[in-house]
């Protein structure tokens, strides 16, 4: 059962803040885009002179099953964005672990938040908590509709059903987005190993649906963008590609960790999710022949993380005797905490290993990673060379001996270490920011938002008046 939160007395202003300086706050600065805006009067001001004005502002309800709002880096950054660019924005999302309140406003966004069934690692048990969150979904996106309202719809996958929900909204005049975060057909068949089974051939369903009825379909990285081409039958013109860049204020942290330094004068960090696709099992068995075939034993792993294949990878590490050198930390919910390690360690580690739905994903991680300065070694995959460039060592695909040779020259070798980590803040810096996806995003939306006829673009003259 889905219990909705008591509509608040407190009036909301056109942007979803509570208050002038909340307001204010929200105003979000984008160095070296054209996307620099600000609160004018009733409008927006951008830096290239453009205000865009209206009755009310354009509305935008965001949703998300998979993923808990503050956890979720991505739907995080488009939501300030669009906060930052004047629109309003309400996001439904599952309660994290110890989130109590159905309804909040975080950042000037309000956050719905739904119960959610415990995740399972069965093909039954993904399909009930998905029927169950549709439900929940459904029905408070009924309550936001009366209670706030909204013009645009932004769904995130998985699960793409959520097209189902949208689909609705559509009749009514809403515009649709569809946010592809995964190719779901690659990720079931990486969890269940049948890649044209009933399952798959829904999953595939689904996301053509999702391409179809979509008004916009964003996408994070060139091989997704291919993908919605050839398998969705999409024209270029219709996909925007919105990558997940840092945002820099929030990853650059030089403040080491002293006790974890001290454990070993190697530290290497793996930072994430730890599902079937994420190869924690290859990174222990790295580990493994650095120690044993190696002779390596001067080293300390963190795995800060957790999900479906933690315990496996748990047990994996025991029965290969490497109780001394991996602690699996879990979770880290403090931010703080989790860039501390990170900037303690000398090495960072991506294991996905190659297969289907890996070949063509971009990690979220691997991004951190180069913000941070650190040196990564990663297996030699598409899009994590397309990101990592030089930042990275690449071993072979899914070869665990060369991945440990990889990982003990790095150890040796501190020179290397430092050219590479600020090899992979200059990317980030230069090119791979958030603020470089932020025009992609916004002119999606300004596409959609020209819809509604209380939504006028001017332009400001220097003398202080406007004209259309």
């Amino acid at each position: 059962m889905v219990v909705l939160p008591l509509p608040s007395s407190k009036p909301l202003l056109t942007n979803g803040c509570d208050s002038v300086s909340q307001a204010a706050n929200a105003r979000v600065a984008f160095p070296h885009s054209d996307a620099n805006q600000r609160v004018y009067n009733e409008g927006v001001e951008r830096s290239d002179g453009r205000v865009v004005r209206g009755r009310r502002t354009v509305r935008v309800l965001m949703i998300i099953e998979n993923c808990p709002y503050l956890r979720d880096p991505r739907v995080c950054r488009e939501a300030r964005t669009l906060v930052g660019a004047g629109y309003k924005v309400a996001v439904i999302a599952p309660k994290g672990g110890s989130e109590v309140r159905g309804r909040e406003t975080v950042d000037c966004v309000s956050v719905y938040r739904f119960s959610k069934l415990a995740s399972s690692s069965t093909v039954a048990g993904h399909i009930l908590e998905y029927f169950f969150a549709m439900l929940s979904i459904g029905m408070m996106s009924i309550y936001v509709l009366i209670r706030e309202g909204f013009d645009i719809i932004h769904v995130a996958n998985p699960p793409d059903s959520l097209i189902l929900i949208a689909s609705a909204y559509k009749c009514l005049g809403k515009s649709v987005i569809y946010d592809q975060h995964d190719v779901c057909p690659e990720l079931y068949a990486v969890k269940f190993g049948d890649a044209d089974d009933f399952i798959a051939r829904i999953l595939r369903a689904l996301e053509r649906l999702s391409y179809k009825l979509a008004d916009s379909v964003i996408v994070t990285n060139e091989s997704y963008k291919l993908l919605a081409m050839s398998r969705g039958g999409l024209p270029e013109s219709s996909i925007t590609v919105v990558r997940n860049g840092p945002d820099l204020e929030n990853t650059i942290n030089r403040e080491i960790d002293f006790q974890l330094r001290e454990k070993s004068p190697n530290i290497f960090t793996f930072g994430g999710i730890i599902e079937a696709q994420d190869g924690i099992e290859y990174l222990i068995r790295a580990l493994h022949a650095l120690r044993y075939k190696l002779g390596r034993d001067d080293f300390v792993c963190v795995v800060m993380g957790a999900g479906h294949a933690l315990q496996g990878a748990m047990d994996l590490m025991r029965s290969l005797q490497l109780d001394g050198n991996v602690w699996f930390t879990g979770w880290i919910t403090d931010r703080q905490v989790y860039m501390r390690y990170l900037a303690t360690s000398d090495i960072c580690i991506s294991p996905e290993p190659s297969n289907s739905y890996n070949d063509q994903s971009t990690f979220v991680k691997v991004m951190e990673y180069m913000a941070a300065g650190k040196p990564i070694v990663a297996f030699d995959l598409l899009e994590t060379r397309f990101s990592a460039q030089e930042s990275a060592l690449y071993a072979r695909c899914n070869d665990e001996q060369e991945f440990a040779l990889k990982i003990a020259s790095l150890m040796d070798d501190p020179a290397l270490r430092c050219a590479m980590g600020q090899t992979g803040q200059t990317l980030i810096r230069e090119k791979l920011a958030w603020q470089y996806s932020v025009p992609s995003l916004l002119k999606v939306y300004e596409h959609l938002a020209s819809r509604y006829s209380s939504f006028v673009v001017q332009t400001r003259e220097s003398d202080g008046s406007t004209a259309v």
